[in-house]
């Protein structure tokens, strides 16, 4: 919604109790769910050519998993490139980008700054782990395609290349958090439950890979694979326990693993506090149990 001249809305109107002032100028229905996308599209009516939606914005439109959710208070970032005067105002954080390799894409409508940058502008803003977990999504490819949102939205080779020529704030980070980013770890949590495991020093795992029976007959994907001790961690979210259907299933897979002579090591969320501590010791006490030493 643009304002109140350009849209043609009286005053009176404008200042209706059931509009919410975004921006300067731009009000919103108040019974519009806030997210970054209707909050982003509530922007874009005053964006000006040339501007791209990019730093901590960019990623949620990517729909990078982050820390914290959307709240309204983060406003939204925008990028220019130099020498053009980035934008100001209430609820919104200019940018303005000399990077030559910067460039802006079209994501869910909106003008964005391409992934590979989006990312390399979140290490100056991310702790490593959350850092590599954001890499992990971007980089994915996925296990079924989805014909309307190409993946990976950026390759691994595409983001070395990238986070090679950045040379702009966290380049030290993004640098560092790069050694670690996999294409294969299917959620946030998957990731940083892989980066404690291996940080305490077991081996590094294979990424929900495909598990077959003796005969060639498909059990099922496992999330975090040790091939040789033919052990498994998988990471239970929030979804397996709500989901009737994907508990059964999840339950038959366990069952199934279990006959073609996998061990299964379940961790949930509360295993990840504390720095992991009882991830790191159930894991490793399995891998043990098969002849793993550290």
């Amino acid at each position: 919604m643009r304002d109140s001249d350009t849209a043609g809305v009286g005053r009176g109107r404008i200042r209706g109790n059931d509009l919410l002032p975004i921006f300067r100028g731009v009000r919103l229905p108040i019974d519009v769910e806030l997210n970054e996308n209707s909050v982003c599209a509530a922007y874009l009516t005053k964006m000006s050519t040339g501007q791209a939606f990019s730093h901590i914005t960019a990623a949620r439109l990517w729909g990078i998993p982050l820390p914290r959710d959307f709240t309204l208070s983060e406003g939204v970032h925008v990028s220019v490139r130099a020498p053009h005067a980035p934008p100001s105002g209430s609820s919104v954080t200019g940018h303005r980008i000399s990077d030559p390799h910067a460039h802006a894409v079209t994501r869910v409508g909106m003008p964005v700054v391409d992934a590979a940058t989006t990312w390399c502008h979140l290490a100056s803003r991310l702790s490593e782990d959350d850092l590599v977990a954001a890499g992990d999504y971007l980089v994915l490819t996925p296990a079924v395609p989805d014909r309307n949102d190409r993946r990976p939205f950026v390759t691994l080779a595409q983001l070395r290349q990238r986070v090679d020529l950045y040379h702009g704030p966290g380049a030290r980070a993004a640098r560092s958090a790069l050694h670690h980013v996999r294409d294969g770890s299917e959620s946030r949590r998957e990731s940083l439950s892989r980066l404690i495991l291996v940080r305490a020093g077991l081996p590094e795992p294979e990424l929900n890979v495909d598990i077959f029976r003796d005969d060639g007959s498909w059990i099922g994907r496992a999330d975090q694979v040790f091939r040789r001790w033919k052990t498994i961690v998988e990471y239970d979210g929030q979804q397996h326990r709500t989901s009737d259907r994907q508990y059964e299933r999840d339950e038959l897979k366990i069952e199934e693993l279990g006959h073609a002579g996998w061990q299964v090591v379940r961790i949930r969320k509360k295993a990840l506090r504390l720095g992991g501590v009882e991830a790191v010791e159930r894991a490793s006490r399995a891998l043990r149990s098969r002849g793993w030493t550290p």
